[in-house]
């Protein structure tokens, strides 16, 4: 007996068959442990193409170039802004950072999700491009944890690490223009990634995905 199928019976059909490819940003103040959780979604085994930031500040002794950032020369950075080839870049404390375009789109084009990390600068920008894009806010647990963690790095002269504090108690207050918000507490990282697994999947449920476009 033949069974007719109408559009749009069709149409959820190849939703649930392939669904479209997810842009997921995740974003957050300096030092929330965005690098770390993205670290844990790799170890988790999951399929997604990670996208790295460019960058143009000094590499830090533990990263590793094209892992952790793409770490470039000002000038090299000029030259992909006048090229008009990043999909958005932005001034964080007197360093340049940026995406690729094509970086993204390659992703894209493999069918997996793609998860990028960037600043909340960045994730404005990527909202007006594309505005069906999966925006995580990563939170911490409390104004003390983030400071406590700022300091354990290090890497900061005192005023250095006074700008990064005040910045991120004005990025805490952005945290409504985004899609999701994951606290990240201390020791407390799996639940985090739990959290952001979870939305991922909940976003492929969606009855009204869109390809992202760039």
């Amino acid at each position: 007996m033949h069974t007719s199928v109408n559009g749009s019976e069709a149409a959820a059909s190849c939703c649930v068959l392939k669904p479209t490819p997810l842009l997921v940003v995740i974003s957050g103040p300096s030092g929330v442990g965005k690098d770390t959780l993205l670290q844990r979604l790799r170890e988790r085994g999951h399929d997604f193409a990670f996208v790295v930031t460019m960058t143009t500040r000094p590499r830090r002794a533990n990263e590793v170039d094209g892992r952790d950032y793409f770490f470039v020369t000002r000038e090299q950075f000029d030259a992909l802004i006048r090229a008009n080839e990043l999909l958005e870049h932005s001034l964080v404390y007197g360093d340049y950072k940026g995406i690729p375009k094509e970086q993204v789109r390659r992703a894209l084009a493999s069918g997996k999700d793609v998860l990028m990390r960037i600043d909340v600068q960045g994730a404005e920008k990527i909202r007006r491009i594309a505005p069906n894009a999966v925006t995580i806010f990563i939170a911490p647990g409390s104004e003390e944890e983030l400071i406590r963690r700022l300091m354990a790095r290090k890497t900061e002269t005192a005023d250095g690490l006074a700008q990064r504090i005040a910045t991120a108690r004005e990025e805490m207050k952005r945290i409504c223009e985004f899609k999701y918000v994951v606290e990240n507490r201390d020791n407390e990282i799996d639940v985090a990634v739990d959290q952001i697994l979870a939305i991922i999947t909940a976003e492929h449920c969606r009855v009204d995905s869109t390809p992202v476009c760039l």
